[in-house]
């Protein structure tokens, strides 16, 4: 999100509450990308990630009055979306659970011979791409959902460890520990067996007919190739970096996307339609207590 001041936020939060929809959209859009990048990663497809950012973006909206100022905004915002995914049960891979084992047997069991062409005329390195990326992404989903979200936290928002402890209610030290075992699992694994971030044997250009056999790629639908990457880091929920290993250019996967326009659209629509005025009129912005508040 832009960067503002504790006080332009509470100043912006404090008209949201009273009904102001201009201050209300501009801290919408200013974390929405927080947001999505967060849920792409936790439940690892792009529709998934949307529809979760839309009712993450619900809360953070009718729970304005809970945030205080005692914490930076975009602190109070990771927490409100880390409850939502941590407990998430409507995406695919909460029905299709996968795990490092799953994975393990599918590189090293799956027949690559005499597959026909099913590229569609779009370019190998184009389509390689889009499996490397969707893979390690998808490789996230083998970690339970609060390691995976430690992982997150720590790789992609590079969140220090007073930060996050606040955030997922935990110690620092806690954190830095299980950031440090969930991190060399990770990178474990990517050694051993991935040919694109380590020394295994699967390489992304081999398996493209493969994966599109297997309906895990479609090259007329190319998610992470098309969305823009960012490479904001949301410098304002660190104070410092904290060097926990030495493994960062292995993770060099995990970076924020740009949520899709989409998410700008329904941000807009919800606030230009009557279900604005029904949350307004019930008063869901009012000073009750929230179960998020500070």
């Amino acid at each position: 999100m832009k960067k503002l001041t504790n006080e332009e936020v509470l100043h912006l939060v404090g008209q949201a509450a009273e009904g102001d929809k201009n201050s209300l959209e501009n801290l919408l859009l200013g974390v929405q990308e927080l947001v999505f990048s967060l849920s792409l990663r936790m439940l690892g497809t792009f529709p998934d990630a949307e529809d979760a950012t839309q009712d993450i973006l619900l809360k953070i909206m009718t729970h304005l009055s809970s945030f205080k100022g005692e914490s930076l905004f975009s602190t109070w915002v990771f927490r409100i979306a880390v409850n939502h995914l941590k407990d998430y049960k409507k995406h695919r891979f909460a029905q299709f659970p996968l795990s490092f084992e799953y994975y393990k047997e599918d590189i090293q069991n799956a027949d690559l011979r005499d597959l026909p062409d099913l590229t569609q005329n779009v370019e190998q390195s184009v389509l390689a791409e889009e499996l490397k990326l969707s893979c390690t992404n998808v490789l996230l989903q083998c970690l339970d959902p609060e390691s995976r979200c430690i992982f997150i936290l720590g790789t992609m928002f590079k969140v220090d460890s007073r930060i996050a402890g606040e955030i997922l209610g935990i110690t620092p030290e806690a954190y830095r520990q299980r950031l440090s075992r969930t991190r060399k699992k990770v990178a474990d694994f990517l050694s051993e067996y991935c040919g694109e971030y380590g020394n295994g044997a699967c390489k992304c250009a081999d398996r493209i007919n493969y994966a599109i056999q297997s309906h895990r790629l479609m090259p007329t639908h190319l998610e992470f190739t098309s969305a823009s990457i960012s490479e904001q880091t949301m410098l304002d929920v660190k104070e410092a970096m904290e060097e926990i290993d030495q493994l960062s250019q292995m993770f060099s996967f995990c970076k924020t996307c740009q949520p899709p326009e989409s998410l700008k659209k329904f941000i807009k629509d919800f606030l230009n339609g009557t279900s604005y005025s029904v949350v307004k009129n019930a008063s869901v912005l009012s000073d009750a207590p929230h179960s998020f508040s500070e």
